[in-house]
């Protein structure tokens, strides 16, 4: 296979964490005679930790298992809290190990016994990503500052501005509901802020809390005055969470009511020397991280002229009562991903994706199956980047000949080849300014991918037939409906093109893991071609809807699309009362259905459980509770709601 070198033009030092004597020495040969310097090669973590005191390595070679008690997953995380980037170097093959590798999220994964090259190119590979997100990280930053100092400087209220405070920070630090306010032992005065789709938003303030918590303002206050505030950053999750609870009850109440799983909390100390306190909540497990928090204490003092700007006539309010209600609790604005449609958690993800990786250059990886929308997110990704105004060129890597994918991608020169009549662009150079979207690039040859490869790399191409090489400024969008890792891992899939393209990747959901988005999918789709065929649009009944979101949907939004452009055209009167499967629909929806029709115990108390807050309309305690009609206590049925991830009606 064709190796394509990346020039190490400083000497960067490696660190090499191994308890084989063999293969340590190896690896130092291979590095040195790379030209980079071995700072020292060490047997166990408490050693490497030891090393790290005195001189900070550019990169850890680390293997998993190492003499002593310490492995080198507990070193990894270390060296992430750190910002030392590690790659590992390991003989064990075991799922349940490598899975816990790849939480540490590292620049690379060499699996022994190793070859040279191996070492080389990964080595490259990880420098360039970790160049990568050194950059990103500044880039954010100065994002999020300049997007701040904009509303610092402007004269919103400050419900308004802590909306538009939320919109610039959620695509950096998702979440779904955050509270702000003054540490104060008297009284609760946050205001909440929870997200309700995309760019939706809604001020939750004390009353409506107490509303929502069926419990009193003053039952509030008492609360709060029993809870410890942090007086340091800290992220809680799965038992730390409930652990936490104890200490911080006001916690255990909003996290009850909106559904919470994990939160961040962050204390600032303001001009004033009064505290002040940011919570971020999150619907999911695990969400928050170290990175989070270093974002946010590189932003501690715009976070606090923020606070100053608009709390400073808040700071002396004594009774929650006092705020004055806004009219209005909710702003709404486009939110800038085309057509793309989808209010689900697993979009929304997507959507904060599209938002974070638009404004730069990075390359991005679109991964899903077929007909998920994968070309909406490439298109979106564009739109909303600096080249919007320049083209979007888009190839099908699977529908390229062979033998004509080299002219098609760099053109040719004339007379470059029989039939070459005349001097062709490629689709490179017309996209020069903007994004090549490779669509498919699962299916492209070998020789085509170590020419990308190049092109990623020295930022030019050759034409056929030419004699010099051509400078682009190009931003590539690539997308697969493969699993790269396994093409790899088959030899199909160049690794140093994968990680070349893997810095950022978007994962698009299927449409069976986001069936909530279903109804208002279909209405998009009736209205659009309603309007093509210059009919009414229909009403579809709950029976037709019922039967769409029970399908299975192995062609995803394209198959939908289809179904609903073939039931207009078969559909009689101004209500779509049925919807009429193909036959290959139907086997397939009664094959899944089959297999899915046995359900274990706790799917089965999860449904009934489910049923009964369902016609209680999500009362838990109290008469004609949910408690009551299960005949169990309502904190053991709070405990099933969480252990299950049932949403609260």
């Amino acid at each position: 296979m064709e190796t394509v070198s990346f020039t190490n033009k400083v000497q960067k030092k490696i660190l090499i964490v191994e308890d084989q004597f063999i293969e340590a020495h190896d690896l130092r040969l291979i590095l040195e005679k790379a030209n980079y310097s071995v700072l020292e090669i060490v047997r166990s973590v408490d050693k490497a930790l030891a090393v790290i005191e005195t001189h900070t390595p550019d990169l850890v070679l680390l293997d998993i298992r190492l003499k002593g008690s310490k492995t080198g997953i507990d070193l990894a995380h270390i060296l992430k809290s750190k910002g030392i980037g590690f790659i590992y170097i390991s003989a064990n093959s075991n799922l349940d190990i490598l899975n816990k590798a790849k939480t540490t999220q590292p620049y690379g994964f060499i699996v022994k016994p190793f070859r040279e090259q191996d070492i080389i190119t990964t080595l490259e590979i990880a420098f360039y990503r970790q160049q990568y997100s050194l950059e990103s990280q500044l880039a954010q930053q100065i994002e999020i500052k300049n997007s701040l100092g904009e509303i610092i400087n402007s004269k919103p209220d400050l419900e308004d501005a802590l909306i538009a405070f939320a919109k610039i920070i959620q695509t950096f630090i998702s979440f779904d509901y955050l509270e702000a306010g003054f540490v104060n032992e008297l009284h609760y005065q946050n205001l909440g802020i929870v997200r309700k789709s995309i760019d939706l938003y809604q001020i939750i303030t004390v009353q409506k809390l107490s509303q929502l918590a069926e419990i009193s303002i003053r039952e509030l206050d008492e609360t709060y005055k029993k809870s410890q505030i942090d007086s340091n950053p800290a992220i809680y999750s799965e038992e730390s969470l409930i652990t936490n609870f104890q200490a911080a009850p006001i916690k255990g109440i909003i996290a009850h009511n909106f559904g919470i799983k994990s939160y961040l909390v962050l204390p600032l100390e303001t001009a004033t020397s009064q505290k002040f306190c940011f919570t971020f909540y999150s619907r999911n497990f695990n969400i928050y991280s170290d990175e989070h928090l270093k974002l946010l204490s590189s932003l501690e003092n715009t976070l606090s002229r923020f606070v100053a700007r608009f709390y400073s006539s808040q700071e002396t309010v004594a009774d929650p009562k006092e705020i004055p209600a806004r009219k209005k609790e909710a702003l709404d604005t486009q939110s800038g991903v085309g057509s793309i449609i989808g209010n689900s958690s697993q979009m929304v993800s997507v959507f904060n994706y599209i938002k974070k990786v638009a404004p730069s250059d990075t390359s991005v990886l679109i991964l899903g199956e077929s007909g998920t929308g994968k070309e909406k997110i490439a298109q979106s990704i564009h739109y909303l980047s600096p080249r919007k105004d320049k083209p979007l060129v888009t190839v099908n890597c699977g529908a390229i000949p062979e033998n004509l994918a080299e002219s098609l991608l760099f053109g040719h020169e004339k007379g470059s080849f029989t039939g070459a009549l005349e001097k062709r662009i490629g689709k490179f150079e017309s996209a020069e300014g903007g994004t090549i979207f490779l669509d498919e690039i699962g299916e492209m040859s070998p020789d085509l991918q170590v020419k990308l490869l190049r092109v990623l790399q020295e930022r030019e191409i050759e034409r056929v037939g030419g004699l010099q090489p051509i400078k682009i400024n190009v931003r590539i969008i690539a997308a697969t409906n493969k699993n790269l890792e396994e093409e790899v891992s088959a030899g199909r899939f160049r690794m140093d093109l994968y990680y070349r393209l893997h810095v950022f990747p978007i994962l698009v959901p299927s449409l069976r893991n986001r069936k909530e988005d279903i109804p208002e999918l279909a209405e998009h789709f009736i209205k659009l071609y309603s309007e093509q065929m210059n009919i009414n649009p229909p009403r579809i009944s709950d029976t037709a809807l019922n039967q769409i979101i029970s399908y299975q949907w192995p062609g995803n939004i394209r198959e939908l699309e289809h179904l609903i452009q073939r039931t207009l055209l078969l559909n009689e009167g101004n209500t779509i009362k049925e919807i009429e499967f193909s036959p290959s629909a139907k086997m397939h929806n009664q094959l899944t259905n089959d297999s899915l029709s046995i359900k274990t115990i706790v799917e089965n108390e999860r449904d009934y459980i489910l049923y009964i807050l369902k016609k209680c309309n999500g009362k838990v305690s109290g008469p004609g509770g949910a408690a009551e009609i299960l005949d169990i206590n309502p904190s053991t049925l709070n405990s099933k709601i969480k252990k299950l991830e049932i949403n609260k009606i």
